[in-house]
């Protein structure tokens, strides 16, 4: 079956062309196509060029006031607060998640068809202010950074490959790979290392590992394994930081977009593990 669509929404035009659709999904800043169990983000006309070519905002998409108001919630972590300042949140720090979230969508599809950019306000890409404190000794109801996942179309499992945008004074940065995954995935990965090491040895040479790690080697592989060490982490993730000042420049998109880049390869790597298209 093939589709044709046009939406005028937030002054958008919105075209979905020539793809095979089993159903299609839409928000007010999104648009989906779903189809044989695969997820395709569709992208807005004005942010590609007649040429094909992604474009970049003319303004800085995060402003300095949004990491003034992630300092001011810190320090005064309580719901009487954020109520009267909810409004702030919304304009410094959910606004502009959401259009850099939009923004970066023809960019993620270039890095894989299979991951979604969801601009949703809930239940998307951002991650809810909210803490989960029901049972944590730390009672104070609010995060103090701002969380932005890019996960596969499969599912949201926060322990699935991601690239990871993470806003916070002081500490901001991107992030891929796979974080605390659970046994059977863990395996499937450490499996891969050593049925594909050479490809695994191109990677490594291409990122740094971060995360936990075993004190000894995981049962069941050599411990004498060129990658021992690597088979011994618990998280497969890297990182590139950023500073504050580089978050509210005008070129962040793109800067984020090229650090994603150089981190796809251990995406790729982790999410063909598993056993999901890339």
């Amino acid at each position: 079956m093939r589709h044709q669509f046009y939406e005028q929404r937030c002054g958008l035009l919105w075209k979905m062309g020539d793809i095979p659709a089993a159903a299609v999904i839409l928000s007010n800043l999104q648009c989906w196509c779903v189809a044989g169990g695969a997820v395709t983000r569709v992208v807005a006309e004005e942010l590609m060029s007649p040429q094909g070519k992604t474009s970049m905002p003319d303004a800085a998409i995060f402003s300095p006031d949004l990491f003034e108001f992630l300092r001011q919630l810190k320090r005064h972590n309580n719901r009487a607060w954020f109520a009267k300042n909810k409004s702030r949140y919304h304009e410094l720090v959910v606004e502009p998640a959401l259009l850099f979230i939009n923004s970066f969508a023809p960019h993620l599809y270039k890095l894989s068809p299979f991951f979604l950019a969801d601009a949703r306000p809930t239940r998307g890409s951002l991650f809810r202010i909210y803490r989960d404190i029901r049972f944590s000794p730390d009672k104070r109801p609010f995060k103090t950074h701002v969380g932005i996942h890019f996960h596969h179309a499969s599912g949201k499992d926060a322990h699935a490959p991601v690239f990871y945008l993470h806003l916070e004074p002081d500490n901001c940065f991107a992030a891929a790979g796979i974080w605390h995954p659970d046994n059977r995935a863990l395996t499937r990965v450490r499996s891969a290392i050593v049925g594909e090491p050479e490809q695994w040895a191109a990677i490594r040479k291409k990122v740094e590992l971060e995360g936990d790690s075993l004190a000894r080697p995981p049962r069941g592989f050599d411990p004498d394994h060129r990658f021992i060490d690597d088979l011994k982490m618990k998280d497969y993730v890297t990182s590139i930081a950023f500073s504050e000042e580089e978050v509210c420049s005008q070129k962040f998109l793109r800067d984020f977009a090229v650090a994603c880049r150089k981190m796809s390869p251990l995406v790729e790597f982790t999410t063909r593990a598993l056993g999901l298209k890339y």
